[in-house]
């Protein structure tokens, strides 16, 4: 019997170290890029929200958009501006793959994640099952 007294305690201790968000199961969604094309320019509205649905500071997200678009970007005060035209479905399709390659853990698929530098490499840490992976972001 003490055995499992002794299973329930440290499973008690297990939970109490495991972070908050990797106990909610709730689904990562995305805001919906709302973006307007205007003369040679395209504007994102709301790249912040999107940002902070990420947990990411928004100048790392408008960067990587601007490699990934291979244009200039920059801020208007709240909007986000991109030097061409884009349509939607590319917007959407260079913002999954910041998803795909800076958000989401390539161990458990998780959206609970943030970059750490250290020395001269980024390194994509888990909170949710502690996995840390390198990436070029």
């Amino acid at each position: 019997m003490s055995d499992l007294k002794d299973y329930d305690r440290w499973l008690e201790r297990l939970y109490s170290k495991l972070p908050k968000t990797a106990s909610t199961r709730q689904r990562f969604e995305l805001p919906e890029i709302q973006s307007i094309i205007a003369r040679n320019r395209t504007v994102i509205r709301n790249l912040k929200q999107i940002a902070a649905a990420l947990n990411r500071p928004v100048e790392h997200v408008l960067r990587f958009l601007a490699k990934e678009l291979a244009t200039a970007g920059g801020f208007e005060g709240d909007l986000a501006i991109f030097q061409g035209r884009f349509s939607p479905e590319t917007l959407a399709r260079a913002l999954n793959a910041y998803v795909r390659d800076c958000v989401l853990c390539p161990v458990c698929g998780s959206p609970d994640t943030r970059i750490v530098r250290e020395e001269r490499l980024r390194f994509l840490l888990c909170e949710a099952c502690g996995a840390k992976s390198s990436v070029r972001c």
